[in-house]
């Protein structure tokens, strides 16, 4: 059996990634997002802004992100589904090179460990 290529497993993954440079200019959208992004464009979308894709308070948390370094992490629910929202900075050769978003459905009996 041959194994599967790193972007085919990537793009087939059961959570939205999508990538964007320092301008915010979308770079890449996994199967999942591009679905989920469908009435915005999809796949069409990589070259947008998104910024665009996003209301002006969601803006500054992205703007905080690059600038700061720290992610924005937090929890949505719409339409009775829960999703858990990673917004963090990606780095070439040390430096900020744009943002990355991943979003994953939880379900609603999600357990809890506290591991020490």
């Amino acid at each position: 059996m041959v194994d599967p290529t790193p972007l085919e497993w990537f793009e087939q993954l059961p959570c939205s990634v999508t990538v964007c440079d320092k301008d915010y200019t979308i770079l890449y959208l996994n199967d999942r997002s591009a679905e989920v992004n469908a009435s915005d464009g999809g796949k069409a979308l990589v070259g947008k802004n998104m910024m665009d894709c996003h209301p002006p308070e969601a803006q500054v948390k992205l703007k905080k992100v690059m600038d700061s370094g720290r992610p924005n992490v937090y929890t949505v629910e719409k339409k009775g589904v829960k999703k858990m929202i990673y917004q963090a900075h990606w780095k070439r050769k040390g430096q900020v090179a744009g943002l990355v978003e991943i979003t994953f459905e939880l379900p609603n009996d999600m357990p809890h460990f506290v591991r020490t």
